[in-house]
């Protein structure tokens, strides 16, 4: 019995030091089988996300507690819709910050600049993230997109790979131009004349000749289904930047807010505006409201012409086989340039610092078990399309599928925001993934063909790829400053043009008044790194 119980407490003390040994490599928060603190408990992170308004809360997503699961953390989530900017700039000048935040430049580099000390530094912790490493051993753009002129990592970007060569599609009612017997506009003088029509005939057919909108848009100027895209009309090709005013042309950095094809353009709207042909609350619904009226009441569309993602989204799949797509309209019938439109692959399939940690966090191991987690290809797939199950399935092969929505009455892009981050998330898809896709991006495709001669541009010489661009921190607060003076002006200048006229007389002091405000100096500052970029490639 003696030998029993010697041989007994040599076999305890045994299995003591063996376990004492597992937990001495530093990481109290790693010890036992489950990621997490010693005591097998989760670690608790707090995180902002920036989400898109349809989005359901963060809880509800399956992937989203598998993700947190695998990284032994439990994250009390803020989830932000609107007014992130008022918020953030006096969360910043605080200095308390939660550990992570999620979303499309949710952070900036000009925050990083102004900022430091705010925000860790991944660069020394990659070993500690190999998807992430896999990332930028598989996409080296991503890793440029990283990293900071003096090399640190501040910001992780995504990369989502499926995406086409413009967010933007123009569509025109087919219906209606068939039941009032019109031709597709190939020029501005031919799309006002259409709008005209659809505006004094009852376009819709339903009794009511007041009920059409002939054109309509999210509001403002510059970014995703707006306006701006009739700048192509005239050869200006719009890229990254360009929700600002900033373009490539030939090698040349411009700001279109200060050309005059803009003011030709604005001229055209408020034209337009005058005869009530656009939306008189272009400027003041939200994009929510923008979504609903395209939507129309049943078989009854209300909306003649307008830009959006796929038709399917933008009109409803109800309404979505009334609509074409349209290439870009010649400004006149005697136009011979070129036309161009919204290059915006870059920014569609990447996108900058969508996941920053705080430098403040005490559980900065914890923090980036989560992150790599994110950066597993098959999350990413999840982060953009939700859930495996219900909204991908696995075919237990390595291929996937994207399902179609859940309820049938509504479209794949709106489930897909409906569902999960989307757009939003941090992840990483690598190009070798099988996934077959679903209806409404098979459908972007194909209603991209109208648009694909004038998607052919020079990408060296007339495209900015401002994703890969880092500047100096004395640049970016200088740019950022100027960037608000501008846009506070251009904005207000853009609505009052379009609502009320007066921009031929009003123009040359706009110019200047622009350029006071630093849209010349951007300019410069912007030339000389795209050449710096451009020497380097």
């Amino acid at each position: 019995m003696r030998k029993k119980l010697s041989v007994l407490t040599s076999l305890v003390l045994i299995t003591a030091m063996l376990l004492s040994g597992c937990g001495s490599g530093g990481n109290s928060e790693s010890a036992g089988t489950t990621p997490g603190n010693a005591s097998g408990e989760k670690v608790k992170l707090t995180a902002i996300m920036t989400k898109h308004p349809l989005t359901k809360p963060l809880a509800e997503m399956e992937w989203l507690q598998a993700v947190e699961d695998a990284a032994g953390v439990e994250i009390e989530w803020q989830e932000i819709t609107t007014d992130y900017g008022q918020k953030k700039g006096t969360m910043l000048a605080s200095g308390d910050i939660p550990d992570l935040f999620i979303g499309p430049n949710v952070i900036t580099d000009a925050d990083f600049a102004q900022f430091q000390g705010l925000f860790q530094d991944l660069s020394g912790m990659l070993d500690q993230a190999p998807n992430v490493q896999k990332m930028f051993s598989e996409k080296p753009e991503t890793k440029l997109i990283a990293t900071q002129p003096d090399g640190k990592i501040y910001g992780l970007p995504k990369y989502q790979r499926f995406w086409p060569s413009t967010g933007t599609r123009q569509f025109i009612n087919q219906k209606w131009l068939d039941e009032l017997g019109l031709q597709k506009p190939t020029t501005w003088d031919e799309l006002y004349d259409v709008l005209v029509a659809f505006k004094e005939k009852d376009a819709n057919g339903n009794g009511d000749a007041k009920d059409e909108i002939p054109m309509d848009w999210p509001g403002g100027i510059g970014g995703y289904f707006n306006p701006a895209v009739l700048l192509g009309s005239m050869g200006i090709t719009l890229s990254e930047g360009s929700s600002q005013g900033y373009f490539v042309e030939d090698g040349q950095i411009k700001n279109f807010l200060i050309d005059e094809r803009y003011k030709t353009m604005v001229a055209f709207l408020n034209k337009l505006y005058k005869a009530g042909l656009i939306n008189p609350e272009v400027f003041t619904h939200d994009y929510t409201k923008y979504q609903s009226i395209a939507r129309g009441e049943g078989d009854t569309a209300k909306v003649g012409f307008t830009w959006g993602w796929v038709a399917s989204d933008r009109f409803g799949e109800q309404l979505a086989p009334q609509y074409v797509t349209l290439p870009p309209l010649k400004v006149t019938a005697d136009y011979t340039g070129k036309l161009s439109w919204s290059y915006d692959y870059y920014s569609l399939n990447y996108g900058t610092n969508h996941v920053v940690m705080s430098a403040k966090t005490k559980h900065k191991e914890a923090a980036m078990r989560f992150i790599n987690e994110l950066y597993d290809p098959k999350v990413g797939i999840q982060a953009l399309f939700g859930s495996i199950g219900p909204n991908i399935q696995d075919h237990g092969d390595g291929t996937y599928s994207v399902l179609p929505p859940a309820n049938p009455e509504m479209d794949p892009g709106t489930w897909k925001w409906t569902s999960t981050m989307a757009d939003h998330g941090a992840f990483y898809i690598p190009d070798d993934l099988q996934l077959t896709l679903g209806k409404d991006m098979q459908e972007v495709l194909g209603q991209s063909e109208s648009l694909e001669e004038a998607l052919k541009v020079d990408l060296d010489k007339d495209v900015f790829p401002g994703l890969f661009i880092k500047y100096s921190t004395m640049d970016n607060n200088t740019m950022s400053l100027n960037n608000t003076n501008v846009m506070n002006l251009a904005e207000s200048s853009f609505a009052k043009w379009v609502t009320k006229g007066g921009i031929e007389g009003e123009w040359d002091a706009y110019v200047k008044e622009a350029q006071k405000a630093g849209i010349t100096q951007n300019l410069e500052i912007m030339q000389k790194y795209y050449e710096e970029y451009q020497s380097k490639k």
